[in-house]
């Protein structure tokens, strides 16, 4: 029994991997997983799955995440960017240029740490319920937020936040390189918004003979980033809330799979994997199901607004949905979510 919790969500991996484990299910993803990657090299061709990190452009997509600002560090009170040393030494012929960026983590190509979604739970039994995370991480205690707001503006009011446990920096030390398997559903589905629950998504693999095992790492292709990088930073908002498909959270079929198929960690090109704008049943008691399904229950790490465009058409073109991926975070300790750059090697 692990101290941190009497009772487990229904259904989760909770204690699973050992008691203090912060890790989930990339604990999947073992050197065996990483030789069955490598097995799928077969020209050495690479592609990188990652936007431009100021894409998509503007605030539209999620109005709390802004683009990268980028800033010159100082140099004897003046921008140390194109900077002569000469004028520090008139002999030398150096020129210095240094700069540094406020970066939203998950404004662009982005994986979710495990304290990126948790849940009000009756983890110890005493009748109430208490702000928890994967295997009973305690809000406020092992995730802590700021403790005041300070003046400023929007980007430094509420500094002093610390994830001490489920920081991205626990994946970031497994490497995350594996195997991974796209699934093609543009291929099938199209650009409009879809919601693709258990069914279509079984099709959709028995179609193009994909197979899901133990341990993948498995991407999501319905082109939402070819429509965000062919707006050229200029995002239309109904474009954004209603192009491409996105996977029915609420499909409890869907839910089982991903607990079923044992995939290490899912990752779409769309933004959520599901859609956060979908309108709330009255029955609800969680607002992203697939989030509260995976992230907080099974402890698997989301990847969103991934490209992979170029990608899927190359594995379609050669009839292929295997490939080598390498994919870390930054290893940024105390932090809930990371920019990614990962890469596919064919």
């Amino acid at each position: 029994m692990n101290k941190r919790w009497k009772n487990r969500p229904e259904g989760s991996t909770w204690g699973d991997f050992g008691a203090d484990d912060e890790k989930g299910r990339i604990n999947l993803l073992t050197a065996e997983k990483v030789r069955q990657g490598v097995t799928e090299v077969q020209t050495g061709e690479t592609f990188c799955l990652s936007l431009p990190l100021d894409y998509p452009g503007k605030r539209l997509l999620n109005p709390r995440r802004f683009p990268p600002r980028h800033f010159a560090t100082a140099r004897g009170g003046l921008a140390n960017f194109n900077f002569p040393l000469s004028l520090n030494d008139e002999r030398l012929v150096d020129v210095i240029s240094d700069d540094s960026v406020l970066l939203c983590l998950q404004y662009s190509t982005q994986w979710d740490s495990l304290c990126h979604i948790g849940a009000r739970f009756d983890a110890d039994g005493d009748g109430e319920a208490e702000i928890v995370y994967y295997n009973g991480w305690r809000g406020g205690e092992h995730i802590a937020g700021p403790t005041s707001e300070q003046p400023g503006s929007e980007h430094t009011r509420f500094e002093g936040t610390d994830a001490k446990r489920l920081g991205i920096e626990n994946m970031a030390e497994t490497c995350v390189q594996g195997r991974g398997v796209l699934i093609d559903i543009e291929k099938h589905l199209g650009r409009e918004r879809t919601y693709v629950g258990y069914d279509q998504l079984m099709q959709i693999m028995e179609a193009d003979k994909v197979i899901v095992e133990k341990g993948d790492m498995v991407l999501l292709h319905t082109a939402f980033t070819k429509v965000i990088m062919d707006m050229n930073k200029e995002p239309d908002e109904d474009t954004l809330l209603h192009a491409c498909c996105v996977l029915d959270g609420r499909d409890e079929r869907l839910l089982n799979w991903i607990t079923d198929s044992g995939l290490s960690v899912l990752i779409a090109d769309n933004y959520g994997v599901e859609d956060p704008h979908a309108p709330l049943p009255d029955d609800a008691t969680v607002f992203m199901p697939l989030h509260h399904h995976c992230i907080f229950k099974l402890g698997v790490h989301l990847g969103e607004l991934w490209y992979l465009h170029d990608l899927a058409l190359w594995l379609r073109a050669q009839n292929r949905s295997r490939f080598l991926l390498t994919a870390p975070p930054l290893r940024l300790p105390g932090v809930v979510g990371s920019p990614a750059t990962p890469v596919a090697t064919v």
